[in-house]
């Protein structure tokens, strides 16, 4: 497996955010959960994104979790990607500063979120972050921004030196190959769970994680084997893990993985409104997916 060369490449575990009953930050438990990230053999986390709940977060929160996290990476910045997504460019280039006075070694940025934007507008966007400085990743999420990023859009980001990557979750798997034909240059990460052997044999440098926050070990097992391109190894992982993965790209994505961090002895918590918690027959469905696997030595 070639090293990791740059801030963004390898396994950066999108974090998931403990908190207490009341609904509380539990930094303790945060600090804790990305010192085990790390140990488990994960190169970085994401703080701040969606799994994150960001949106339900107070500045001063926000800031402290991302100085949680650098100190619960030893003080290395290149292993943390701060979320920077926000309604106005101008407060989601301040959340990037901020990243970078904190020593973030890049940041994620989804489009504007606010309205189904038009290219200009993305690209201005876009260029407005990477003038603080960091390099940004670019997120495509369609289903929820309902702006798309599409190869050619990210092309034109590329070329206006506004991104070094982006985190793929339109699920369509060909769009690797046309993105690696219009910005050859341009890193591809794995943005979803479910599409992850996929876009490993597709060329990914990365993978923005949400299921290691339950199961590390494994799922870095998994990745490791799939962009060495161990297919004897990585297809029975796959088809083992893949009933808890293809919850990454389900709505009720932060309370799934939050229930399975819960059932493998990790604390996830309840999660902020306006989220609420998983109707029964959900959670009978993923747990018993979740001890399944951990019955079958799955950590």
């Amino acid at each position: 497996m070639a090293p990791r060369t740059r801030p963004w490449h390898g396994i950066m575990v999108a974090t998931a955010l403990p908190l207490r009953d009341d609904l509380s930050i539990d930094y303790d438990a945060y600090a804790a959960q990305v010192a085990r990230l790390l140990a488990a053999g994960c190169d970085g986390v994401v703080p701040n994104g969606s799994l994150g709940e960001y949106q339900t977060l107070t500045d001063e929160e926000r800031t402290r979790v991302v100085r949680t996290a650098v100190e619960a990476a030893g003080g290395d910045g290149d292993r943390v990607m701060p979320g920077v997504s926000a309604y106005g460019s101008a407060e989601a280039r301040r959340w990037a500063e901020r990243a970078a006075d904190a020593g973030a070694g890049s940041v994620l940025l989804l489009p504007p979120n606010g309205f189904r934007a038009e290219p200009a507008a993305v690209r201005a966007h876009f260029a407005e972050v990477a003038a603080a400085g960091v390099p940004v990743v670019a997120y495509n999420n369609p289903f929820d921004t309902k702006v798309d990023l599409t190869p050619r859009l990210l092309g034109e980001l590329y070329g206006d030196g506004s991104i070094v990557a982006v985190k793929e979750f339109s699920g369509d798997v060909r769009r690797a190959y046309e993105i690696a034909e219009v910005a050859p240059e341009l890193d591809l990460l794995i943005g979803a769970d479910d599409v992850l052997l996929e876009l490993a044999v597709a060329g990914a440098v990365g993978w923005i994680a949400g299921y290691p926050n339950a199961l590390p070990e494994s799922c870095t097992a998994l990745y490791r084997a799939a962009v060495a391109g161990d297919l004897d190894t990585a297809l029975p992982l796959y088809r083992a893990l893949h009933p808890l993965l293809r919850w990454d790209s389900q709505p009720a994505f932060v309370q799934a993985i939050k229930l399975s961090m819960d059932l493998a002895g990790h604390h996830g918590g309840p999660t902020r409104p306006p989220r609420f918690p998983l109707p029964a027959e959900q959670v009978t469905v993923l747990r018993a997916a979740t001890q399944k696997l951990l019955a079958d030595g799955h950590r």
